[in-house]
């Protein structure tokens, strides 16, 4: 049985770990073509790796989502590759230095903006430019966070770029739908990964505050994430773009 984007390429940034990682893997299982972008080459070539092996085929590139000039390269390797670009998840991120919003230091602030909301939006301009050229549409989706939905205390600069991204995600959802280019969020909210066990760290107890903030009483799993991002991609979803998509086990509801 074929998988519910068999044929389709796919380019997902942030590949060589966590949600990236078990996304990648879930792109594959569905029969997608692999274009996996990490700062860190050998991390997404560990992951291109696990994917060949469940029958994908795929490149890795090396790439740093805040140099246009790199993330518009990783464009047209895509589609010199493949000749087409159908899907992407802008997944790539850095969690910042824990501090208040009076201590939140400069260098900080730009560093996690100019990853997490810039790197966002210069994946979407070379993707978008890209499926416009194509002409048969695409889906994106972005990765925002439950911090792009509510507020968090000890990361000024990281729920300011999550709130953009979900913003952002909005804008081009209504500036491309007659495009036939979907555009959505993922709103994660604690998911086991190794970006949550370095917070974690910060925090006694953490790991226990919050799976007992969580209605599901646990916390997510990257595969959990991947499945939403998957689907969102798919046809199953062709009627939903413009939603920042909370996976957060309900905390949201809340």
């Amino acid at each position: 049985m074929a998988g519910i984007l068999e044929g389709k390429v796919a380019l997902i940034t942030g590949a060589g770990s966590g949600i990236g990682r078990a996304t990648s893997r879930i792109f594959a299982r569905e029969g997608a073509q692999l274009v996996l972008v990490d700062v860190v080459a050998e991390a997404a070539e560990e992951t291109l790796e696990a994917a060949k092996q469940a029958g994908a085929k795929g490149i890795c590139l090396k790439a740093d989502v805040s140099k246009s000039s790199e993330v518009e390269t990783a464009v047209a390797r895509t589609v010199a590759e493949f000749g087409r670009l159908d899907c992407a998840f802008n997944n790539a991120g850095i969690e910042g230095e824990p501090a208040l919003t009076h201590k939140c230091t400069e260098s900080n602030w730009n560093r996690v903006l100019a990853i997490n909301l810039t790197g966002v939006w210069l994946c979407m301009k070379a993707e978008i430019a890209q499926m416009l050229k194509q002409g048969h549409g695409g889906a994106i989706v972005n990765t925002s966070s439950l911090a792009g939905i509510a507020g968090a205390i000890g990361g000024p600069a990281y729920v300011a770029a999550k709130h953009g991204v979900a913003g952002l995600t909005r804008a081009a959802a209504l500036e491309y739908g007659r495009h036939n280019i979907r555009v959505n969020a993922v709103c994660p909210g604690p998911i086991r990964t190794p970006m949550l066990s370095r917070l974690m760290q910060f925090t006694r107890d953490a790991e226990q505050r919050m799976v007992r903030s969580e209605p599901l009483k646990r916390l997510g799993e990257p595969e959990e994430v991947g499945e939403t991002v998957v689907w969102l991609c798919s046809d199953r979803a062709s009627y939903v773009t413009g939603l920042p998509m909370p996976v957060d086990g309900g905390f949201s509801a809340q």
